[in-house]
Order: C-alpha cells, then structure tokens, then sequence
C-alpha cells in the first residue's frame, strides 16, 4: 500500500498510476484529517466487486453457512463416496 499528500501526489502522478496499475498496489492519497482518497487498478476493482457480489448472494451464503457447519461437526466431503 501506498501512501502520498494531494502535493506529492500531483508532483509525480504518472509514476504513482504506473506502480498501481503494474504492481498491484493501492494508493491513499492523504487529503487532511480523516480525508483521503483510495485509487486501485480496474483489475483490482473489478475483482472485488465479483467478490461483493458472491458474497451478497443470499444462495452462496446459505452454501458457506452449509460447509462452515459441516466442517464444524467434522462432516467433510470426500470424492471417494461419489459414484460414476
């Protein structure tokens, strides 16, 4: 994670855009006491959003409260019960 002023951040803005988008890193630009701005990559934008959107799925939450369950009372899957 990075982390820049408003001012450093205009200074060298093609360098910082550069290492956000190669290095998949996240940028805070530091706008004063408890403000500041968050810039990702689109990539790392997108994945999140697709992560958002898995877990709002009221079907995959029902499916992960099902396996955390099971895992909890020692129910696990194993390949070797299925049947071709």
């Amino acid at each position: 994670m990075l982390i820049t002023s408003v001012s450093e951040f205009r200074k060298d803005i093609k360098t910082y855009l550069d290492r956000v988008v190669k290095n998949f890193e996240t940028l805070i630009i530091n706008r004063g006491k408890d403000s500041g701005i968050v810039v990702m990559s689109l990539q790392e934008y997108n994945s999140l959003m697709a992560t958002n959107h898995e877990l709002s799925s009221r079907k995959n939450e029902q499916r992960l409260d099902s396996a955390i369950a099971k895992l909890k009372n020692g129910t696990t899957f194993n390949k070797d019960l299925i049947q071709d």
